[in-house]
């Protein structure tokens, strides 16, 4: 039998006949290279600092905003900041006690737990939480009835960092039991441009300048993960098309086989907005008909497209149910 011999990326980055056969992480590994968030980051640097101090874990964290901005990607960097190992999983995975309990109880001291989506946990889990953040045990329930009895299992100290998109569905219980709570924003024009900036160089795309970069930033809905792809689909376009070589105007060609516009949009959010004004003459209407007449789900318009529409101002939202502004009623004639 045969084995393959594993190549180190030093090498695959030295022999360009053999390019490398994943696309490389653009995901930060320490605070100084996580760019934007800078008073959410001055927090946690001192946070982290103090946590250092005392030789113990970080307070717990709840990490909270649209999807795509970073939640996941800080939560690695305080594990690597703190010299620690990141445990993540998620709300909707986690469906009993036991499947927490057994992540908890091989945790090395000062280790992280990430849960993504922590306001789709079982009531079930997080009665076992709430010992576990507050004094590092777990309390078992044994037999019932008259013969119950409880046990409890001590844990080593450890940070949850919790991440969610819907801070409101969080029980006050929960919430309340975290030290930390950072809002993450959307990112402004720049700061996204610096991120692309820092991961051209690690997806060995050079031709392409600080112009072309800000032109993608503008289009990206203020959120990094979105600035990312747009770039990879940038990246795949020049090689195609231009030999690698990737000016304006090449990013322009590269979006609008994309079907992103000037203003960011997609075809799903014209759409919407062309439903709004076609069909209920600009509103107001409710979501739920919105979604009947798309036939897209109430849930993915809420979270996906809705968010961005009421930030640039071309969605209102009402008692009666959405509306349009003047402008995306100008955008939704056009479309």
């Amino acid at each position: 039998m045969t084995r393959e011999r594993i190549v180190s990326p030093l090498e695959q980055k030295n022999d360009v006949s053999k390019p490398p056969t994943s696309t490389p992480s653009v995901r930060p590994q320490d605070l100084e290279h996580y760019l934007g968030q800078t008073e959410l980051k001055e927090r946690l640097g001192i946070a982290l600092k103090a946590a250092k101090v005392r030789k113990g874990p970080m307070e717990h964290t709840l990490l909270y905003g649209p999807p795509g901005l970073g939640k996941t990607t800080l939560a690695h960097v305080i594990a690597n900041e703190l010299g620690s190992k990141a445990w993540v999983t998620s709300g909707p995975a986690l469906t009993k006690g036991s499947d927490l309990v057994g992540t908890l109880t091989r945790m090395e001291p000062n280790d992280v737990l990430f849960i993504d989506e922590i306001h789709r946990l079982p009531a079930a889990v997080e009665e076992y939480i709430y010992p576990a953040m507050e004094d590092y045990k777990i309390d078992f329930t044994l037999d019932s009835g008259m013969h119950a009895r409880v046990v409890s299992y001590a844990l080593q100290p450890f940070t949850l960092i919790g991440a969610t998109t819907r801070a409101g569905l969080l029980t006050g219980a929960l919430r309340s039991r975290f030290g930390l709570v950072h809002n993450i924003r959307y990112y402004d024009c720049d700061e996204l441009t610096d991120i692309l900036e820092q991961a051209i160089a690690l997806l060995s795309f050079k031709n392409i300048d600080r112009d072309a970069l800000t032109r993608i930033a503008s289009r990206s809905r203020g959120t990094p993960r979105i600035a990312l792809r747009l770039l990879r689909r940038v990246q795949d376009f020049a090689l195609v098309k231009t030999q690698g070589e990737c000016t304006i105007e090449v990013v322009n060609n590269a979006l609008a086989l994309e079907g992103i516009d000037d203003a960011g949009l997609d075809q799903l959010d014209r759409m919407y907005l062309q439903t709004i004004w076609s069909v209920y003459e600009g509103g107001p209407v409710g979501v739920e008909a919105i979604a009947a007449t798309m036939g897209e789900d109430a849930g993915t318009l809420e979270d996906v497209v809705e968010p961005y529409l009421l930030q640039i101002g071309l969605l209102a939202r009402t008692r009666q149910g959405r509306k349009l502004t003047p402008e995306g009623q100008k955008i939704a004639q056009e479309a």
